[in-house]
């Protein structure tokens, strides 16, 4: 656990909008703002400023005591992020094989997600509104299917569920969507890359499992460069 404190704080010490990373972090453990003033001790309009980078870069200290304050509040409730964090954890040998994490710098709608990278939703379009991420996973799709040992699925999500997979290498998109559907675990969202004919089974699966399905022919070296911009 304390690795995982760690990754936490070193991204907000890292990141180019500490406040906004801050936001992210307690959006994602489920905080309010009130609470974890209370927890930290401070002013409600104090975490508002930090968030809204009104106020200077929190210092290590502040940062230290924001992340602690995290876990204890999840620990109070009964510990379902932080235990969640722990299981889909991986090391940095296994993401290089079989895929690539990325967490957005903020939370990012997903129908904004969608224009990005010049999408075209071909299953469920009503729920993009209501879906905030947090982060993509950009995997090989043949790679995946072939070498990745169902043990190791949950570690494709890194640090959050909130997150969209990217399938690179793909004919139909019909593999992808069955290792979804079997899956125990869902990504929020799914979006196939330059493929020329969509199978109907692959958007059958993403309308059962309510999970928006998103096609993209945009240079793949775009995609990411606007993507690790968020």
């Amino acid at each position: 656990m304390d690795e995982l404190r760690e990754k936490i704080a070193g991204e907000i010490t890292l990141a180019e909008s500490p406040g906004s990373a801050m936001k992210k972090w307690r959006e994602f453990f489920g905080v309010t703002q009130v609470e974890l003033a209370k927890q930290i001790k401070v002013s409600t309009s104090t975490i508002s400023d930090y968030e809204s980078n009104r106020r200077l870069s929190p210092g290590v200290g502040v940062i230290k005591r924001f992340v602690e304050a995290l876990f204890t509040i999840d620990a109070q409730k009964g510990g379902t992020v932080s235990n969640s964090l722990a299981k889909f954890s991986s090391t940095k040998e296994e993401e290089d094989k079989y895929y690539k994490i990325h967490d957005f710098g903020a939370p990012i709608n997903a129908a904004d997600f969608n224009r990005i990278i010049e999408g075209k939703v071909v299953a469920n379009p009503g729920t993009l509104d209501s879906i905030n991420l947090f982060g993509y996973t950009k995997l090989d799709s043949l790679r995946i299917i072939l070498e990745m040992s169902p043990a190791e699925y949950p570690k494709l999500f890194g640090s959050t569920t909130e997150r969209v997979f990217i399938f690179e290498h793909v004919s139909t998109g019909r593999s992808p969507l069955v290792v979804i559907r079997v899956a125990p675990i869902k990504p929020r969202v799914v979006v196939i890359h330059n493929v020329t004919t969509l199978d109907k089974l692959a958007v059958k699966i993403a309308q059962v499992e309510k999970i928006p399905l998103i096609v993209t022919k945009l240079d793949i070296d775009k995609l990411y460069e606007r993507l690790d911009k968020i």
